[in-house]
């Protein structure tokens, strides 16, 4: 890739592990923990989806308590955790690489940047919770045009601000669905296949596959 700007993160699934507050509950939670935590992820993001075809705009927050509360139904988790595993996604830990491979990043000039479905103070709070607070230039919240991911309306934000073409932009997420929406956008899109899953058939295949974060400093 030649002529990048400005490379820009998803940040739930790819920076921040989603399953992580579900993982700290998983002595309470027991085997079936995983199950949860993928369950409750996946009905987030489907409401996201559907509230954004309905024009029923709720906040990522919200969307968050609304489908933890499916969730514990579901799996029948005992409701006096809800407050616990809510108090905990304000505070995802980062994947193992992702603070070295900022920092690597950040000596490099680039414009880094955090695209997300967050409210800006979840995205906010995440990042200073991983003391990540001098690495990013700027943080993109979806809030700030009222609709989610994968509206082009969203990929919008970062090349608006910064007054530059789509291909001056990488961009990174684990979720294929958004590496979707950012690469038919005409972002330089970029899979972090962090599970060994399979790629969408959304009209777009990403150049670039890489397992975790540090695959990008040998493509960059």
């Amino acid at each position: 890739m030649k002529n990048i700007k400005a490379i820009i993160f998803d940040a739930y699934g790819t920076l921040f592990d989603v399953n992580s507050a579900a993982e700290k509950c998983k002595d309470k939670i027991g085997d079936k923990w995983e199950g949860f935590a993928n369950y409750w992820r996946t009905t987030q993001l489907e409401y996201t989806w559907l509230r954004s075809l309905m024009n029923r705009h709720k906040d990522f927050w919200k969307i968050t308590e609304d489908s933890l509360d499916k969730s514990m139904k579901a799996f029948q988790i005992d409701i006096s955790m809800r407050n616990e595993l809510l108090d905990l996604y304000k505070k995802l830990s980062t994947f193992s690489e992702v603070k070295d491979v900022l920092n690597n990043l950040k000596e490099k000039n680039y414009k880094l940047a955090i695209l997300s479905n967050g409210t800006p103070s979840l995205l906010n709070e995440l990042v200073k919770s991983n003391n990540l607070d001098n690495i990013f230039d700027n943080i993109f919240s979806i809030e700030e045009v009222g609709v989610y991911k994968p509206d082009s309306k969203v990929y919008d934000l970062p090349i608006k601000k910064y007054q530059i073409q789509k291909n001056e932009a990488t961009f990174l997420s684990a979720n294929t669905w958004d590496v979707s929406g950012g690469g038919n956008y005409g972002y330089n899109a970029v899979w972090v296949n962090r599970n060994n899953n399979i790629f969408d058939n959304l009209d777009f295949i990403p150049n670039h596959e890489i397992q975790n974060l540090k695959g990008l400093e040998k493509i960059i």
